[in-house]
């Protein structure tokens, strides 16, 4: 696989070649930006630390370079930025252990252009180089617009696939909008119960953000924990860490449902419940 693009990374932090990491993949994740990965497939993260059957491996899309900054960060131009980040990814592959990072090093209006194939080709190509069991994608509730479209790009490409290449089990995971509102009948629950320590460092890794002005290291680990206890109300917590995501199988599965109406089918779910549960305790007698 040839990466045309010019700010395009590869990183395999064994010394491996892309075919060799990618081939061992069984969990991998697509991210719009540099730490998003970290933030919304840390449960595929920990699946595969220090396993010798199971391997994560990350794809982040674009390049960073738009991304806020303040504090010791205000000064750097959009190159200094992009370069500082994509090193940043590259030490929260190592801390990770991934089998491998890929950084396509797009732009944001690159990859929200519909239009524009480069980057479901190049996710093709990177599915089929790791035919993974499973993949962690942004959700299409999410409220970032380069979320959305990184999560359509990857189901466009994952939907191209030969039917026994598609992966088993595809996940839309919380950034831009955590997935409490589900219904829990609705919900995946992803435990994070081990490992606190490296969950913490690989969230911890993206200073130009954290020192730069915002504390998602903190946002992060907050809403796992709170995931977890406000989860069951009538059970005590049964675990640490919450991380909630979208089934989104039924998607690649059958690429006939219609993206926007099965993501407001989950909503409607939501509302029905609500309906119900208020005329429930309305009820005289």
């Amino acid at each position: 696989m040839q990466l045309k693009n010019p700010d395009a990374d590869v990183y395999a932090p064994d010394g491996s070649t892309v075919a060799e990491a990618l081939v061992k993949t069984t969990h991998l994740a697509v991210g719009a930006h540099q730490d998003d990965i970290e933030f919304m497939a840390m449960h595929g993260i920990l699946e595969c630390f220090r396993q010798v059957d199971r391997w994560f491996s990350g794809v982040t899309v674009t390049d960073g370079a738009g991304s806020p900054r303040s504090g010791p960060y205000e000064d750097c131009s959009d190159e200094d930025i992009r370069k500082i980040r994509v090193a940043e990814q590259r030490k929260a592959a190592l801390i990770g252990d991934y089998a491998c990072q890929i950084q396509l090093g797009y732009s944001s209006e690159v990859v929200k252009d519909a239009s524009n194939e480069d980057v479901v080709v190049y996710l093709k190509a990177i599915f089929e180089g790791a035919n993974p069991e499973v993949i962690y994608l942004h959700n299409p509730a999410d409220k970032h617009d380069t979320h959305v479209a990184c999560c359509l790009r990857s189901i466009a490409a994952l939907r191209s696939l030969p039917e026994d290449k598609r992966p088993k089990k595809v996940y839309g995971c919380e950034v831009w909008r955590d997935l409490d509102w589900l219904l829990d009948s609705d919900k995946e629950t992803l435990r994070l119960n081990d490992r606190a320590n490296i969950a913490e460092a690989l969230c911890g890794v993206f200073d130009s953000q954290i020192s730069g002005g915002k504390r998602y290291d903190l946002a992060v680990h907050g809403r796992h924990l709170a995931n977890a206890t406000f989860y069951e109300s009538h059970e005590v917590d049964t675990c640490d860490r919450l991380s909630f995501a979208m089934d989104l199988t039924p998607l690649i599965k059958d690429p006939s449902i219609n993206v926007a109406d099965f993501t407001l089918g989950l909503l409607r779910n939501m509302k029905d419940d609500i309906t119900d549960r208020i005329a429930r305790m309305n009820r005289k007698g």
